[in-house]
């Protein structure tokens, strides 16, 4: 067995080795999940079945009305189909393995555990209507559930937790859908009922290095035949990865593309999201001002705020310079606090003074609020909890090196580390593009 490894030297959920993880994953449980099967595949089934065409609907009414959790809670069907159909497919390819509620109600993170072993997280958040519901009066009440692509990523933000666990597996179609259904799930049956109204691929991974999963996953849910959110509604966030940015902005999508920008200066950036040694900035600005002039939608922009790392006059400048005159925003979020990382968070004054720079200089920009601290809701943060702790000597040398990169990065230097080794084939080939 191989077990995949991030700087810090934490492993994470072991995969045979030369295998292809999905396999492995097929090897614990060979059922595909149900959420997730391609079109027709359903249909097919029930015609062998001797079933009339219209269980397909039932089936999917349960899933995505009722998020049932087992084919025994499909009751529209017959005893005999239901059983078959648990035979044959897995109607959830995810379990909560912890439930964590924090902000007085409002933020609840889950801990997934997958069929062969894997973790992965998702965190749902509620917003309460503000100032009436009359249009132009207030803002509507919203459920946006927070949901991950990958067990564990290679990127190795030294900020994110999840970089730290390094890289486990691509999630399947269905386990990034199961993961929607569940928070669904909890949202009908909480005091208020609601429905979920967002979706955002910021959990753990890189969304467009499991593109192909990750755009089967909008597709259901923007289909009425399924959940029925329009793509508006969903939001894919990215760390750089151009030539996957490049494709979404040919099939032109109506989802919002948030890029983690963090830093806009190669020097620092190099450091903060590591795979800008692959992409620098030029190339992914470039990309996603691309993306934004071909389907007219606003290209979000993620920075995390490390108190004198990269929230200085000299780095709201340099954003000015970057994004003044795209269509374009800036989400100010200040870090969480990651163990192993020898970084503070900004004091909100600082960011006050920034996102105002950030104004005065042309660029629209909004400070977000830290949700569920007390619940571990950094990405990443519960799985690394049962990873277990470093040794100390090992975070030591983790915090050492986070700092001795960043202040050769202050001096202008650029990194001489090579760039994570995370891209795939799909990926690579699309790069002349």
């Amino acid at each position: 067995m191989t077990r995949a490894r991030a700087a810090g030297g934490r492993a994470v959920a072991p995969v045979p080795a030369g295998t292809d993880p999905a396999s492995s994953r097929a090897a614990v449980d060979p059922r595909p999940g149900l959420s997730g099967l391609a079109d027709g595949v359903l249909e097919a089934w029930l015609a062998d079945q001797g079933q009339p065409s219209y269980r397909a609907r039932q089936v999917r009414d349960a899933l995505w009305g009722g998020y049932a959790s087992s084919a025994a809670e499909m009751q529209t069907l017959p005893s005999p189909l239901r059983e078959r159909l648990e035979a044959a497919f897995r109607v959830d390819t995810v379990v909560a393995e912890e439930v964590t509620v924090a902000d007085g109600g409002l933020t609840e993170k889950a801990l997934h555990r997958l069929a062969d072993g894997a973790l992965v997280e998702s965190v749902l958040m509620h917003y309460p209507a503000r100032g009436g519901h009359v249009p132009g009066g207030g803002r509507r009440e919203r459920h946006t559930v927070c949901i991950s692509s990958q067990a564990g990523c290679a990127v190795g933000c030294p900020f994110c937790a999840t970089g730290e666990l390094g890289f486990g597996r691509d999630l399947e179609t269905s386990e990034i859908l199961d993961q929607v259904r569940h928070a669904g799930r909890r949202l009908a049956a909480g005091s208020g009922g609601g429905r979920l109204t967002n979706v955002v691929f910021m959990g753990m991974g890189e969304p467009l290095l499991n593109l192909d999963r990750v755009l089967e996953a909008v597709a259901t849910l923007s289909d009425p035949d399924h959940f029925g959110l329009g793509a508006r509604h969903v939001v894919v966030s990215t760390s750089g990865v151009v030539p996957g940015i490049r494709r979404l902005a040919a099939l032109r999508p109506q989802l919002t593309l948030a890029v983690s920008l963090h830093a806009a200066r190669d020097p620092l950036r190099d450091v903060l999201v590591p795979l800008n040694r692959r992409w620098t900035l030029a190339e992914v600005v470039a990309a996603a001002r691309e993306y934004a002039r071909v389907t007219g939608r606003r290209v979000s922009y993620e920075y995390v705020m490390i108190s004198g790392v990269n929230d200085t006059e000299a780095d709201a400048d340099a954003i000015c310079g970057l994004l003044r005159g795209d269509l374009a925003h800036v989400n100010l979020i200040p870090m969480n606090a990651v163990a192993h990382t020898p970084w503070q968070a900004s004091p909100p004054g600082r960011v006050r003074e920034f996102a105002a720079r950030l104004a005065a200089g042309g660029v629209g920009a909004t400070v977000r609020r830290n949700r569920g601290q007390d619940a571990g809701a950094a990405c990443g943060q519960l799985a690394a909890d049962r990873a277990g702790e470093l040794p100390p000597p090992a975070v030591e040398r983790r915090q050492e090196s986070i700092l001795r990169q960043s202040e050769a990065a202050l001096r202008g230097d650029r990194s001489r580390e090579a760039p994570p080794d995370v891209v795939p084939a799909t990926v690579a080939a699309g790069e002349g593009r």
